[in-house]
């Protein structure tokens, strides 16, 4: 419900306020896991299957070192990840922390082993010998998904897929003289690809009689549910610490098996114990994301009106079912977002999610939204291609109007504002798009030039700050409810913050701060935000979904709010006052005709220092409270964005070089516009991986074949390409201050403006690039197999 707006201006709401993080990171005084060291301390190293599908027969010790080696067995008492959904049809897989009998995936943990330093422990690992029987290997999905085969990765199972969804809506109506396009498409499967790979550091603390866990993740009062049900002891009596985290992007987003382990040998041990994870590991042998199969068709009606989609999908969720968000996040999701920010009159989709005999696969920035708006939005260029009219001019047929807001869509997801249209618009105009098309038509008409343009765009919405009904329908083990914030203020008046969100790249240092001096007046160099700490951090699902703006924001608002009333009660007494004659101002409060004031300070100095001045009525629970926020409804957020870019295509090579980027985007009322700009640049960055560069590819026999940074591609800095962003502030009726999640939102659309770009360079010579991502071996297989190539 959006209240009022921000009472204070300055730093609060809307400032382009400097990150306060920055002061750490920039001059190396972050503090992650790889930097923590303690006496005593062992490291450890994992012997990983070197194939994707056997049993296992044996497992021998390296002789003399046996006391230095764990296998499952040694693990007694232990309980596997179960990552179950309550979605009717699901099959549950049984991960053990190391390898149980059977391996289903290359690099699968089969041994743990200790030493003093990393190198002793990869020594001792090298000498580990498994006696593997090989099994045939499920290496593509679509058989997975077709149940051919008699191969099972999980042998009670029925077949290997995790779970079948089907969703029809609407009625099925003709396009009557319209278009029926359908494509199949393909994204790549690939590894998130964090600066910092993941960390465990746990320790057994005597005094408190508790398991000390510090670890690179994102949802550390999940991680601590998980691992109290896997060692079988209360939560109570488990502290997990996540400290500075280089990035997560969904990669430190669940229970890891090396937790698991890490934490029983430091319980066992009594010792501190460190996993670091390298590169090769993260690239070769842990989990992946984005591997989606599109079978779609689009029905649009001459005048460019969208009248219906079908879809069968499949997405490759590897080997087990990942705590806490489960195997079936991506294809399920597929079912529900598909439709995108548009009308029609029916949708239709069938949607697996197929076991292979590869790691897990994780929700990547963007989730699923990545894959449908990339098979969305290239087959409506398709439709538009074949109707001769721009896509843009396509789109205005279909695209929710701003007049019809809130807007409950064809699968019931409830749109909260914006202008789709007009955001659509401003982003053609700043590319140019008339200009471009000129150029396009000079450079092309009526000759074959090597190096072609073409012009593309995409258009999404994006669901953040998921709620509780919207999760409880997953029926997995993790529901979000209230979003908690403590906050306290200390005696000389500096305000202590405290999330259950972890801030790993998302500013909440600052941001958070913002709020507070919003509501409070209190200068944001006077607030600290604390988190990452399940010992003194409200219980949180932690940070995924774009929540946290809307979630924690609307959580630090609300006791700041109910702060803000115990200050004024004191301030009023002390200076004399009715209560509402007082508001806050920079730096405290005051009375309305600002003659005279008080500091947070002065009201806490009081409070603590100086309690005989006291008025009578004050709260006794003083200056320190617990509040709890939620939206109403939860349905959550919508924010939305059109990405449009030029691309020069050189068909002699097959290489796409970008020429010009325009966003333009609406992520409500905008906490801090640099941080958003900041969210959106790297967020691009990943979203122009997936399109030209990214790919993390298997062969039939399930081995990865991009094991280290010179096979597997990403983008730097020259691969950016000159770039315009457009902001739109449309406020949510339903958060508390009107803004809206937009964390994933610049990793979304890139690979659907880009591609279909390309096919724009393309069209003239009929070929079309159906899979990202779009790298020169694909482009110059599309040129191949167009029909102008003869």
């Amino acid at each position: 419900m959006n209240t009022e707006a921000p009472r204070i201006a300055g730093q609060g709401i809307g400032a382009r306020l400097t990150r306060k993080e920055d002061r750490r990171f920039l001059t190396g005084r972050g503090q992650y896991v790889g930097d923590m060291r303690m006496p005593d301390m062992v490291e450890v190293a994992f012997a990983r299957s070197p194939l994707a599908h056997a049993r296992i027969r044996g497992v021998e010790k390296p002789e003399g070192y046996a006391a230095q080696v764990y296998v499952m067995q040694d693990m007694a008492g232990v309980k596997p990840i179960l990552a179950a959904s309550g979605l009717p049809g699901f099959q549950v897989s049984v991960q053990h922390p190391l390898a149980l009998d059977k391996v289903r995936f290359v690099g699968e943990m089969v041994a743990m082993c200790v030493a003093p330093t990393r190198a002793q422990a990869e020594d001792l690992a090298e000498q580990v010998f498994v006696d593997y029987e090989e099994l045939p290997v499920v290496a593509d999905m679509h058989a997975a998904a077709d149940g051919r085969g008699e191969t099972l990765l999980h042998d009670a199972w029925e077949r290997n897929v995790f779970l079948e969804t089907h969703v029809d809506k609407g009625e099925r109506t003709a396009a009557g003289d319209g278009v029926e396009v359908r494509r199949r498409l393909r994204t790549s499967r690939q590894c998130m690809m964090p600066l910092e790979g993941r960390g465990v550091l746990c320790w057994w603390d005597t005094r408190l009689d508790q398991l000390v866990m510090v670890s690179a993740a994102q949802l550390p009062h999940i991680n601590r549910t998980g691992l109290a049900e896997c060692l079988g002891i209360d939560e109570g009596r488990i502290r997990v610490v996540s400290p500075d985290v280089g990035g997560g992007f969904g990669y430190k987003g669940l229970l890891l098996p090396e937790e698991i382990c890490c934490a029983w040998l430091a319980m066992r041990l009594r010792r501190p114990v460190r996993w670091l994870e390298d590169r090769r590991e993260h690239l070769s042998a842990n989990a992946n994301c984005r591997e989606h199969a599109y079978d779609i068709g689009v029905h649009v009606a001459r005048d460019g009106r969208l009248v219906g989609i079908d879809c069968d999908a499949i997405v490759d969720s590897g080997a087990y079912s990942s705590y806490p968000f489960s195997a079936c996040l991506e294809a399920a999701q597929v079912g529900s977002i598909l439709p995108g920010p548009y009308r029609m009159d029916s949708f239709v989709c069938h949607t697996r999610s197929a076991a292979t005999n590869k790691p897990p696969i994780l929700p990547y920035r963007g989730v699923a939204r990545t894959g449908v708006c990339f098979a969305l939005e290239v087959m409506l260029d398709m439709a538009a291609r074949e109707l001769g009219i721009e896509p843009y001019a396509l789109r205005e047929r279909s695209l929710v109007r701003s007049a019809d807001m809130p807007y409950t869509n064809i699968t019931g997801k409830i749109f909260d504002s914006g202008d789709y249209v007009a955001c659509m618009k401003t982003a053609v105009a700043s590319l140019d798009w008339a200009g471009w098309r000129e150029r396009q038509r000079l450079r092309q008409g009526g000759q074959r030039p090597q190096k072609r343009l073409g012009l593309g765009l995409a258009v999404f919405c994006e669901q953040g700050a998921h709620g509780t009904s919207v999760y409880h329908g997953w029926g997995i083990p993790m529901v979000p409810g209230f979003e908690q914030c403590h906050v306290r203020m200390t005696p000389d008046g500096v305000l202590e913050v405290q999330i259950g969100v972890h801030s790993h790249g998302q500013s909440l240092e600052t941001t958070m701060a913002q709020v507070a001096n919003s509501v409070i007046g209190i200068a944001p160099d006077r607030v600290r935000v604390l988190h990452g700490d399940t010992a003194t951090s409200p219980y949180s699902t932690g940070t995924w979904g774009s929540r946290c703006a809307v979630m924690a924001g609307g959580a630090v608002g609300t006791a700041c709010e109910q702060l803000g009333e115990r200050l004024k009660t004191i301030a009023a007494g002390l200076l004399d006052v009715e209560r509402d004659a007082l508001v806050f101002v920079e730096g405290g409060l005051a009375t309305q005709d600002g003659t005279r004031t008080l500091t947070h300070a002065d009201i806490a100095h009081t409070w603590y220092r100086a309690p005989q001045r006291l008025p009578a009525g004050v709260d006794p629970g003083g200056l320190a409270l617990t509040a709890g926020y939620r939206m109403q409804p939860d349905a959550g957020t919508f924010s939305y964005a059109c990405h449009a870019c030029v691309v020069e295509v050189d068909t002699l090579t097959g290489q796409t070089r970008l020429v010009n980027y325009v966003v333009c985007e609406d992520g409500g009322v905008l906490l801090n516009p640099m941080v958003v700009e900041g969210q959106l640049l790297g967020g691009l960055a990943q979203g122009i991986g997936t399109a030209l560069y990214e790919e993390m590819p298997f062969d039939g026999e399930g081995q990865p074949l991009a094991s280290t940074l010179a096979d597997y591609m990403i983008p730097g800095a020259g691969e950016m390409p000159p770039l315009t962003l457009e902001h739109m502030q449309t406020p949510s009726p339903f958060s508390k201050f009107g803004q809206k999640g937009i964390g994933e939102g610049g990793a979304i659309a890139p690979p659907a403006a880009i591609v279909n770009a390309i096919n724009d360079a393309l069209a003239g010579i009929g070929a079309e690039v159906l899979e990202v991502p779009a790298s020169p071996e694909r482009v110059l297989a599309a040129i191949a197999r167009a029909p102008e190539a003869a």
